[in-house]
């Protein structure tokens, strides 16, 4: 990273590569003090057409269609890679070979064979920094939860209850890739289940020790065929359907229950059917000394219950966490409750990411690929749980 810059090809200019490049475009506008500063230097994509007016868009110098070519480039420092899950771990493997620090989508692959395969890589490639884009850790409330558990402010942990709930995958979504196995992995289990899983091992600071009563669900068993070239958002893909079916051969929803190593007792549900909920990823945490309760929708606020002061004044306490000084992140952004959105999540990271790389501490621990392993293990024990009707210990998963 020459001159105190970091050159990034972006591989991937759908949904993830908009809030990704949107990232990079603004973190060294908000982190000033930051070590390095993020260059916009090629994006990947197969389109070429689509490619060069991403590229005009959000203001990368450079595009490519080939990303094994442009992960090659001795100019490239940083390779992130959005793709769909069944490319992470050939994309990332190679990034790591050819000696680039790499950020990878969530989950960390679509397969536990290919996760592992991307811990090891990590492993090997010693001097390479590797994280993976679980960015709800970046939302300033978040990351105050991590801090006061961290600080004993709710003792021992006696409950958490997570969940991810979403509503777009109705009947007339077609068969994009997020249906399909052989791309994604999994269904609303490794796309939303994921994230609480992580939030909830980063949260509580704790590891997971057991999982059973895992339960799946496909609600819908065949959907249209969609046509190519259509878009969308999270539903890539929704307009332009053809009379043609296929076969859903993922979970619309997983819940199951599980087991710190701490004690603590778990909820998780994870699904796309909760009418109603449009992007509700919340968790709840209950502890001897307090609790905690957070909702993305709401994603500037905490709510705590400190259970050591008078009991005459006991109660829930909203926390807008946007006081710089104060609160993670807010130092970056506006005066207090100016709130912030979505798309500052990833900037945080981003600004993590490049500090990381430069040698400086992140504000609240990144995920990297040996991390992130932690929580694919904890979504393969799930699986299995509900595949073999029986309780699974995380250390069962190698």
């Amino acid at each position: 990273m020459p001159n105190g810059t970091t050159n990034v090809c972006l591989i991937g200019n759908k949904f993830m590569g908009r809030a990704h490049a949107n990232a990079y475009l603004k973190v060294n506008k908000f982190f000033t003090n930051l070590p390095s500063q993020a260059v916009m230097h090629t994006v990947v994509g197969r389109n070429v057409e689509e490619n060069q007016t991403f590229a005009n868009r959000w203001g990368f110098k450079n595009t490519s269609n080939d990303w094994k070519a442009a992960i090659r480039n001795p100019e490239i420092d940083l390779v992130d890679v959005t793709s769909p899950n069944n490319a992470h771990a050939e994309m990332s493997i190679a990034a790591l070979e050819a000696g680039k620090h790499v950020a990878c989508e969530k989950p960390l692959a679509g397969s536990l064979d290919d996760a592992r395969a991307m811990r090891d890589a990590a492993r090997k490639a010693k001097k390479q920094k590797t994280s993976v884009w679980y960015v709800y850790r970046r939302c300033p409330a978040v990351a105050l939860a991590h801090q006061l558990v961290k600080e004993g402010r709710l003792g021992r942990i006696y409950h958490v209850r997570a969940y991810y709930l979403q509503d777009w995958a109705g009947p007339d979504v077609p068969l994009i890739w997020r249906f399909s196995r052989k791309v994604s992995g999994s269904g609303a289990h490794g796309d939303l289940g994921a994230h609480i899983i992580d939030m909830a091992r980063f949260v509580t600071g704790d590891e997971f020790d057991s999982v059973n009563g895992c339960i799946t669900e496909t609600f819908i068993k065949e959907r249209e065929i969609p046509q190519a070239g259509s878009k969308g958002g999270i539903a890539a893909g929704a307009a332009g359907g053809t009379a043609k079916k296929g076969k859903v051969d993922v979970d619309d929803a997983t819940l199951f229950l599980a087991r710190l190593k701490g004690g603590a007792a778990c909820t998780f549900e994870s699904t796309r059917f909760a009418t109603g909920n449009q992007n509700k990823n919340g968790l709840e945490i209950n502890g001897e000394k307090g609790a905690i309760m957070f909702n993305f929708e709401d994603m500037n606020h905490l709510n705590f219950y400190d259970r050591t002061i008078d009991r005459k004044v006991q109660g829930w306490t909203s926390i807008m966490a946007t006081h710089g000084g104060s609160h993670p992140y807010a130092d970056a952004w506006w005066p207090d409750a100016h709130i912030i959105g979505y798309e500052h999540s990833f900037i945080n990271q981003t600004a993590d990411i490049l500090s990381v790389l430069g040698g400086k501490p992140p504000v609240v621990p990144l995920p990297d690929f040996e991390d992130a392993w932690k929580t694919q293990q904890v979504l393969e024990a799930a699986f299995l749980s509900a595949k073999e009707d029986r309780t699974v210990k995380i250390s069962e998963i190698k």
